[in-house]
Order: structure tokens, then sequence, then C-alpha cells
């Protein structure tokens, strides 16, 4: 996680880490930390595996978070995400995995993370963590996903 060093990935060509333990989240400074505002990036074709039956899962993911100093390099996050396709790990594991490293490697004032998985077996599972407080008069939206609704 890098806070105080050159970024690494920033214009080069980099492979994706075998594993998200192995992947590097960078930060860059944020040039309005004197303000509160949100900062969303939405990953659709999130793909991990299943740790029981090796078959992909595969997730719709909402990261919402009010920086403080530092901005999430967009490179690292989706290297970061991509490191997660050989891994093998039950969703709950996956979200909050991705939701704490965020968090770790940006120090934001507010971060929400919804991971709404795509069925398999006829349950879809959705994650939802949230860490700090969402500052006053900031403008929080929905996250845009519907809920599963199957054949309803």
């Amino acid at each position: 996680m890098a806070r105080n060093r050159k970024l690494t990935q920033l214009g080069q060509n980099v492979d994706i880490s075998a594993t998200p333990a192995g992947a590097i989240l960078e930060v860059v400074p944020n040039p309005h930390a004197d303000t509160d505002y949100v900062v969303r990036f939405t990953a659709p074709e999130f793909t991990t595996l299943c740790p029981i039956t090796g078959q992909p899962d595969f997730a719709h993911f909402v990261i919402d978070y009010c920086p403080a100093k530092s901005l999430l390099e967009s490179k690292s996050l989706k290297l970061f995400l991509g490191s997660f396709r050989n891994h093998a790990g039950f969703h709950e594991e996956c979200s909050l995995y991705i939701g704490k490293r965020l968090v770790a490697a940006t120090r934001p004032k507010f971060f929400r993370l919804a991971g709404y998985w795509y069925p398999r077996g006829g349950i879809p599972i959705d994650v939802f963590w949230q860490s700090g407080k969402l500052p006053s008069g900031v403008w929080l939206p929905d996250t845009g996903v519907p809920a599963y609704r199957g054949r309803g």
C-alpha cells in the first residue's frame, strides 16, 4: 500500500498479481482535501472462484468513499480486483477483504462497499460494509443496483 512512495504502476505495463495479498494499491494526494465529496467506483464484472467447487463466481461492486488526504489510483484498483480471478474465497470474505484493503490504503473519512453477487444455485448473496461516518451535507446516492427479482 503505497502511501509515501513513488507510483510504480502508473504508465507502466503491469501484470495482474497472482493473489489479492500480493496486489499493490496505490494512492495519490487529494487535490481537494479541504472539500467533502464522494468518489464512486463501479466494478460490474468482478470474478473470483468458489472455494468449494472451483466454479467462477461473479459480482457487481459499487464502492463509494469520501477521501481525506488520499485518492485511490484507479489502475491499481483494477489490477487489485483482477487479482481475485484465480482466488478461491466466499462472497463475504472477498467483499470484506476488498473493503478493508481499500480503507487501509486510502484512510477515507467514509467508505461504503456494496457487493451484489450473482446467483448460483438460485441464491444471490449481497454483502454490504461501511467504515467511518458520512460527512454532514455530502450527497451519497443510492447504489443504483436493483434487488434480485428472479422470475418475480
